[in-house]
């Protein structure tokens, strides 16, 4: 990645938390395997994957920062933070109209995008902190942010496997940005919301079978059996034809074993943002053989997308119990009657 270095470092360094290598963990709040934090008077911990930082609370909470992926962008719109945000990389890929009216109005900068990011406006714009996930071809671009008084924390909130920790960013958030009264209670809500739901979906009998994602090239891309995406399935009461299988990643096969393994499905959901099932074969007419483009029902998740962004991707990280909802109305239509579907859409 082609980057230009700039020498120059702000007189005034808005930020200066700094790393540590360790720090006790006897009373870390758990947000999930790879996040916690834990606060005292003088300095709030926090400790996202291999990273681990030291925010004195004297310089929180955040006034202006700037973001570098857009899922992130949904826990800012949950707590009303979008103020907050200076800077955002590859707006094209943001649903949240707020922020669309803040970027046409100037108070929201385009830093450029992953293939080049204008390190001279990050630099310029002197934000409190950048969010973003960890990329490690990045890091001589971390590496240069951070030597003009710039910390980046990274946030990979799509690693986690369970939905409702994903959710749980929202504390985080909620520290940084003093807004952690919203943040609990949202999440609360969120939870409580979660769980009814799941109660729910076990008054059915029924137990259909479903089959997820779709191939790119010549690999179909099958979430593992302990991925977000199969928490969301089983959630559901619905059987995922990899459920046995260990891994939260996705796995790459070939169409013949995915063919082998949803001879049974029912259900075909997380195809991308086609818009028929015509358009489908296009990609790949081999589909026409498997059992359930032809006899099954077919979703899509492009109910909220605009251009290039996808609401599901952003909103949707966050609102785990309204995911949910849609797996349980597309799997068990009777027992949400009323409910229209928020990110899903069939594919006829």
């Amino acid at each position: 990645m082609k980057s230009t270095f700039f020498t120059f470092l702000s007189f005034f360094l808005l930020f200066s938390c700094k790393k540590e290598n360790a720090t006790p963990s006897n009373d870390w709040q758990i947000v999930s395997e790879n996040v916690q934090f834990k606060e005292d008077v003088a300095t709030f911990y926090l400790k996202s994957g291999k990273f681990n930082y030291r925010i004195p609370t004297n310089q929180l909470p955040f006034k202006k920062v700037i973001l570098l992926n857009a899922s992130l962008v949904g826990y800012f719109t949950e707590l009303n933070l979008e103020q907050r945000i200076i800077g955002i990389s590859s707006p094209e890929y943001v649903y949240a109209e707020k922020v669309h009216q803040l970027i046409q109005d100037g108070s929201i900068q385009n830093v450029g995008n992953d293939q080049k990011y204008d390190l001279e406006k990050i630099i310029a714009l002197k934000p409190d902190a950048i969010f973003t996930n960890y990329i490690p071809s990045f890091e001589n671009t971390y590496d240069l942010i951070k030597k003009n008084g710039i910390e980046v924390i990274f946030l990979d909130e799509y690693l986690e496997h369970n939905p409702l920790e994903k959710s749980k960013y929202l504390l985080v958030f909620g520290k940084l940005f003093n807004s952690e009264k919203k943040a609990i209670s949202t999440l609360e809500g969120i939870q409580k919301s979660y769980d009814s739901l799941k109660n729910k979906a076990k008054a059915s009998q029924k137990k259909p079978i479903v089959l997820a994602n779709e191939m790119y090239g010549n690999q179909w891309f099958l979430p593992g059996g302990e991925s977000s995406l199969a928490r969301f399935i089983s959630d559901a009461n619905a059987t995922y034809i990899n459920a046995d299988n260990p891994d939260t990643k996705a796995i790459p096969m070939s169409f013949e074993e995915v063919f082998t393994k949803s001879q049974k499905a029912e259900y075909w959901v997380n195809i991308g943002n086609h818009q028929n099932k015509k358009e489908l074969l296009q990609i790949n007419p081999n589909y026409t053989k498997l059992p359930v483009f032809n006899e099954g029902k077919l979703y899509t998740i492009d109910r909220k997308s605009q251009g290039k962004s996808n609401d599901y991707f952003e909103s949707g990280v966050v609102r785990a119990d309204i995911v949910l909802k849609d797996y349980i109305k597309i799997f068990h239509p009777d027992l949400l009657s009323d409910y229209k579907l928020t990110y899903f859409k069939e594919l006829n």
